[in-house]
């Protein structure tokens, strides 16, 4: 298998509209790394440009130890799982599997065995001889799945393939990509706009925004620790709550109530007047919080075992995870452990670190 390696890549088009800007990153040899972003982000151009399928500007793209910006994309080798499945409808299961195989002048006996051992690790085999029409959208995807295993290559690329998928079929699909993942010890690129797919899927997870790499590092440090209010506010289901506040006298109001900072907290906070406070919504129902504050309810969500609370913090908006079985209206009292909350600054917007989040991070 192989790393891939981008160095400064920037991708602009013909009017002069920069969609990726100077993008540098290493994907680990066996690492499993999703791209995220919302829709025109740049994720999918970062994928096609290590596929070969779009030009770069500027910058290299490196795959094991070849600098592959003027190869062609078959000589890469890489396989591209696409989002709409991309099989060919009048060939069967079998078929659509063996076929980079068969342009690749493989005899015919080492094509059957590699299809079929495919097809016998995706649950495919007693559906070999059917067409594409005939399968679900599960088993469309595995094929196409197969199709990627079958040629064995450095690295693995994948576009949204789930997307099309209901949300149950969708779940069981990634749990067996993990396991796809874990079996080929392959390299995996994955893109998606579904953060769930992001946390659960990933090594790493690299997010993107206007085509600039906002945080790459593991899932739990990126949702506990992220880099600034964009990451924040896009990884996680709700987002992290940002609740805008004044630093007087070393103390901060919430909703009428105040906290004091402490001395580690101080030191970080040092000559600033106003803060973004960078809370996730499970936090607000802490059983060792220190500071308890009242908060007017807009409306609330069932979620299965829990409720989602709409309330007003600051003149802003707080999510907060709560039990289901309560009744919320009107007013609710939330709790918080004030030495967890984050901190950003109000205008570059970027997470203030302190010892424990540097070193986390």
């Amino acid at each position: 298998m192989a790393n891939v390696k981008l160095e400064h890549v920037s991708k602009v088009y013909d009017k002069g509209k920069k969609v990726i800007d100077d993008v540098s990153i290493e994907i680990k040899d066996k690492e499993f790394l999703v791209l995220v972003g919302s829709s025109g982000c740049g994720k999918s151009t970062i994928l096609r440009m290590i596929a070969g399928l779009e030009d770069i500007t500027s910058g290299k793209i490196i795959i094991g130890e070849r600098i592959v910006n003027n190869i062609h994309p078959k000589d890469r080798d890489i396989s591209f799982v696409f989002q709409n499945y991309a099989l060919y409808p009048h060939m069967s299961v079998y078929d659509n599997m063996a076929f980079p195989l068969k342009m690749r002048k493989y005899k015919k006996a080492e094509i059957d065995s590699k299809v079929r051992e495919a097809a016998d690790f995706l649950d495919l085999t007693e559906v070999l001889e059917r067409k594409p029409k005939q399968l679900s959208g599960g088993q469309r995807q595995r094929v196409a799945l197969g199709r990627a295993i079958v040629r064995e290559p450095k690295v693995f690329l994948m576009d949204e393939p789930l997307s099309n998928l209901d949300a149950k079929l969708r779940a069981k699909t990634r749990a067996e990509l993990k396991r796809l993942h874990e079996s080929l010890q392959a390299t995996f690129i994955y893109v998606t706009h579904d953060q769930t797919e992001a946390l659960t899927l990933g090594d790493r997870i690299a997010v993107i925004d206007k085509g600039i790499i906002q945080q790459v590092d593991t899932p739990e440090v990126i949702y506990n620790y992220p880099a600034n209010k964009f990451v924040g506010g896009f990884l996680g289901s709700p987002p992290m709550n940002f609740i805008k506040g004044k630093i007087e006298d070393n103390k901060v109001r919430i909703n009428g109530e105040i906290f004091e900072l402490n001395e580690e907290q101080k030191e970080l906070l040092t000559g600033r007047e106003e803060i973004y406070m960078g809370i996730r919504s499970e936090k607000f129902n802490e059983a060792e919080g220190n500071f308890t504050f009242r908060a007017k309810v807009r409306n609330s969500e069932m979620l299965g075992s829990k409720k989602i609370v709409y309330t007003e913090c600051n003149e802003g908006e707080c999510l907060a995870e709560m039990p289901a079985n309560m009744d919320y209206r009107e007013e609710i009292t939330l709790r918080i452990n004030t030495n967890n909350i984050l901190y950003f600054d109000t205008e570059t917007e970027k997470l203030i670190k302190n010892k424990r989040e540097k070193d986390a991070i």
